[in-house]
């Protein structure tokens, strides 16, 4: 390659050398292996100097560094369970090996070793390798010696070296990876029923977003990435599965910023026969479980400790209108005009079209007001009707809504309504929408309205950004940490 280095090629060299000498330096197994963890436990118990001859392990991982003594080798052995030392001696491997070893490795390359449990002189769990089996020359060096990309851009365009050289970032992963895995535990053990729904579709219902949109050449017709699961997952509620939910990826051709992003993963769940207070309960138990797990899974970390004592309930409450009006000394707020909704927009920075739907003003309003002071958990409830077209009418609070919002650190985390099941309604909602042309108009799906006429059971339903739930419980301060392969610009 022409960017390779002297160091690159002093290790290409020596793939070219192995395989003159007749061997492989990229196997095809590694049989027999065990983590490093069992080597460790084996050794624990054994005196400084002791080895444990009675049984031969087998443990292979990314070999960190190699420091030589004469006759004996130390080096450094990493696999997913932690690190291991390996104790290499010219007389245990024999002579001729040992340097064959010795001048075959580097720091970066993945090895097989296997040896006996024992404890070096100094104390520390080792093994006393009989032999080592090169499984993958690295032919470029580990980044700056394992102490870390510093770019942080560099970081997300190749994750792969971020999670080579950090610990840390390997288990903010592993932690993403089982929260998620207790998000899908804890509504199986609630009921629900995991599906899937399409991701291309002629229409991306469901939100007020922007789509990506495509050709399918077969069809010869365009189609859409989805920007919600919610359409979907509802007519599923009319054929008869009471409780749904998916998770899955949702893309919005939007913002690319520290919360926002093109691609990403959604939680959402539809409950036939329940309302938006059942779902802020089920929501409540959701938070106190993955509270008490974010610990299990991140013990040193500040930013989980954070997370697991913030999202416990109780949880704050503020209501939509009234908080809004509190916060911006503006008094009956949510029966002013499209009109005087767009002046008021417009005095704090907005520049959504002139046409846009007075709700989307008054979002923009609650954004500028009320949003920087949602420091903790936040259920944010009972929203004007004119920001909601997919919401049922609330049953005591005229011109309102049954829907709740979750925020934290100002920054909103999931959605909730009581469903709109009235066919009627939601063709009228759709058309007004459709009339109002700005950026948040919802696409009216025709065959979501017909699924509707056949009658959608009372029903709730939430939306989370799975992303920002993990970011929240783990401290993270961007989407772009939690996300393995985030988009980035170009270079």
């Amino acid at each position: 390659m022409t960017d390779e280095g002297p160091l690159e090629r002093e290790r290409r060299g020596k793939v070219e050398r192995i395989r003159e000498e007749g061997r492989e330096p990229y196997p095809w197994s590694f049989e027999g292996r065990v983590t490093t963890e069992e080597v460790r436990a084996a050794a624990t118990s054994l005196a400084p100097g002791a080895e444990a001859s009675d049984r031969s392990f087998r443990v292979a991982g990314r070999l960190r560094a190699i420091r030589v003594h004469g006759r004996t080798a130390f080096a450094d052995l990493e696999d997913q369970a932690g690190a291991l030392q390996l104790l290499l001696n010219e007389d245990t491997v024999g002579g001729e090996r040992f340097r064959t070893i010795l001048r075959d490795l580097d720091p970066g390359d993945v090895v097989g070793a296997e040896g006996t449990a024992a404890r070096s002189k100094r104390g520390e769990p080792s093994l006393r390798v009989r032999d080592v089996t090169l499984l993958a020359k690295a032919i470029a060096p580990p980044p700056e010696k394992w102490h870390g990309l510093q770019d942080v851009e560099e970081r997300l365009r190749r994750r792969y070296l971020d999670l080579l050289s950090s610990a840390e970032s390997r288990e903010l992963f592993r932690a993403r990876s089982r929260l998620v895995q207790e998000i899908r535990r804890f509504l199986d053990d609630a009921g629900f029923l995991e599906v899937e729904t399409p991701i291309l579709l002629p229409i991306a219902g469901g939100a007020a977003a922007q789509p990506f949109v495509t050709q399918s050449s077969y069809l010869d017709a365009e189609v859409q990435l989805r920007i919600s699961i919610e359409l979907p997952l509802k007519r599923l509620l009319v054929g008869g599965l009471e409780r749904v939910y998916e998770l899955g990826r949702v893309f919005r051709n939007e913002d690319l910023d520290s919360v926002h992003s093109p691609e990403f993963t959604e939680l959402e769940a539809y409950w036939a026969y329940a309302d938006y207070h059942d779902m802020r309960r089920l929501t409540e138990r959701l938070f106190e479980h993955l509270a008490d797990r974010v610990l299990e899974f991140l013990p040193d970390s500040e930013g989980a400790r954070r997370g697991a004592h913030d999202f416990r309930p109780p949880f704050a409450t503020v209501d939509f209108v009234d908080e809004l009006e509190r916060q911006s000394g503006i008094a009956g707020i949510a029966t002013k005009t499209q009109e005087e909704l767009r002046a008021l927009a417009r005095s704090v920075g907005s520049t959504v079209p002139d046409d846009s739907p007075a709700g989307t003003f008054l979002e923009k309003l609650f954004e500028h007001y009320v949003e920087p002071h949602l420091k903790a958990v936040t259920f944010v409830v009972d929203h004007p009707a004119a920001t909601t077209p997919l919401a049922k009418r609330h049953r005591s609070k005229p011109g309102r809504v049954e829907r709740f919002e979750i925020f934290y650190r100002s920054t909103e985390l999931g959605n909730a309504y009581t469903e709109l099941n009235d066919p009627v309604e939601q063709e009228r909602r759709f058309r007004e929408q459709l009339a109002a042309r700005g950026v948040d108009a919802y696409a009216y799906d025709e065959d979501f309205v017909r699924a509707l006429r056949h009658g959608l059971p009372p029903s709730t339903g939430i939306g989370f950004g799975v992303d920002r739930l993990v970011m929240g419980l783990t401290g993270a301060e961007s989407i772009k940490e939690i996300l393995l392969f985030p988009l980035t610009r170009a270079r």
